[in-house]
């Protein structure tokens, strides 16, 4: 029999049951959000998961090392995607992220998430003689990483631009960088926070002053804040039950299907159902950690701790806005929120995951 034939012996069963498990917590949540306001956006939220199921089984099925020689040209596109938006991209509320088509629309800004990681998997796997990286050995890759981000930042878009540049920080640290590098690093991004201020939008400026202190703009820029802390807290040990939190289905809390999805959770479901969530996430991400752990190869380890950081990352800041101790910068909560690309971004993120899962018992 070909050790092609029974894909199912070697499949990581753990982490498909647990992706399984987050995305009907998703749909319930994203259901009872949108209640009251018909179904198209329910309806969609499972089509989406559909093409993402596509894109899983795609990346599943090619071998992941083939990435390692598409790293360049996939950068590229990545890239060209970012410029395009500035080209032909449509702007909404204020920033332009994304490109139309029909009746679909990209955000190209999560491509270079993954993208991103493809190519300091790569980049790691081609400086595997390196053991730790002093600062000269870091300034090309970080120029090639900063590219992208730049782009992101002048769309902008400052929560998608925080996370890929924390992803590039946390797969050098995974590589091992001198300590005076990180030293060095460290008062170098100190020093440009000055500037960095002076670059952001009005807007941007506002929800970081109003994080610390939310009732100096309650019915602007800290109106998220306040309204999703209320959601949260109302929620108590147990929650209103599905479909009976007040703050969403009277429509008090913005974004509660995308960005503040995680309210709804807290609210109907409470304390306990948030842990539960929290749970399943902590339990997806320590196996993909697992999974990179085993590989065998650097590229498919990188590439697991990459995606592994991409998850964390996504999770902890979106429920840190969620319940007022981080700065509201719309970064959504993975298979929860509402959003196409953002969906398939992470179904190719498993898919390639489960890649280098079983392809270690093929070599």
């Amino acid at each position: 029999m070909s050790r092609y034939a029974k894909i199912s012996d070697n499949l990581d069963w753990g982490i498909l049951t647990t992706t399984f498990l987050i995305i009907c917590v998703g749909l319930l949540c994203v259901y009872s959000s949108t209640f009251g306001t018909g179904n198209s956006i329910f309806i969609k939220q499972l089509l989406w998961i559909c093409i993402g199921s596509l894109f899983l089984i795609l990346a599943f099925a090619v071998d992941y090392r083939t990435l390692m020689y598409s790293a360049w040209p996939l950068y590229g596109i990545t890239v060209l995607f970012l410029l395009l938006v500035f080209i032909i991209g449509r702007e909404i509320s204020g920033a332009k992220r994304w490109i139309i088509f029909g009746p679909f629309r990209m955000q190209p800004s999560e491509l270079a998430k993954i993208f991103v990681i493809v190519w300091m998997a790569y980049w790691g796997e081609k400086r595997r003689h390196i053991q730790i990286y002093s600062f000269r050995d870091l300034l090309f890759p970080g120029v090639v990483v900063f590219i992208p981000i730049f782009l992101i930042l002048a769309e902008p878009d400052l929560g998608t631009a925080g996370i890929v540049t924390f992803i590039a920080v946390a797969m050098f640290l995974m590589l091992g960088i001198k300590r005076s590098t990180i030293i060095s690093l460290g008062v170098l991004c100190a020093s440009v926070m000055p500037f960095l201020w002076i670059l952001l939008k009005d807007y941007q400026k506002k929800r970081i002053l109003t994080f610390v202190d939310p009732a100096s703009d309650p019915l602007g820029s800290g109106y998220h804040a306040i309204q999703s802390k209320i959601a949260v807290g109302s929620g108590g040990l147990f929650g209103k039950g599905f479909l009976h939190g007040t703050q969403t289905q009277l429509k008090f809390l913005p974004e509660h299907h995308t960005d503040f999805i995680f309210s709804v959770v807290a609210e109907e479901w409470g304390f306990l159902g948030g842990t539960v969530l929290l749970f399943l996430y902590l339990l997806l991400i320590t196996k993909i950690i697992s999974v990179g752990l085993k590989a065998k190869d650097r590229f498919g380890a990188l590439l697991c701790f990459g995606i592994a950081s991409y998850f964390t990352l996504h999770v902890f800041i979106n429920m840190a806005m969620a319940i007022g101790i981080f700065p509201v910068v719309g970064v959504p909560l993975p298979f929860i929120s509402y959003g196409g690309s953002f969906m398939m971004i992470n179904m190719i993120c498993i898919g390639l995951v489960l890649n280098v899962a079983w392809r270690r018992f093929i070599f």
